[in-house]
């Protein structure tokens, strides 16, 4: 089902420089997802996560609102504190053409 923002969105896609920009922003938006879903899997709040892994609870809730760039470090110790192991792949760009 389409709502009215997925809507805009895909007008506004049709901008090649709009377009570039919101790719560019997509590894972003990834890891900010994977770690709400994470979270989320292991059924903890942001508090729970926070004592779990030393890490302030307002400093989660930028990371989780993209508001802060986590290094690899902090990555790993909130998948540690969640029983899970990070990983991150480098994968071939499908979109270019060779």
């Amino acid at each position: 089902m389409s709502n009215r923002f997925d809507d805009f969105l895909q007008e506004q896609l049709q901008d090649p420089e709009f377009r570039e920009e919101y790719e560019a922003l997509q590894p972003e938006h990834a890891i900010i997802q994977a770690i709400i879903d994470a979270r989320r899997k292991s059924g903890m709040t942001q508090k729970e996560l926070s004592q779990r892994a030393g890490i302030a609870q307002g400093d989660i809730s930028k990371l989780e609102n993209g508001n802060a760039n986590p290094s690899i470090r902090t990555l790993q110790r909130l998948a540690s504190a969640m029983g899970m192991t990070l990983r991150v792949e480098f994968l071939p760009n499908t979109a270019e053409t060779r």
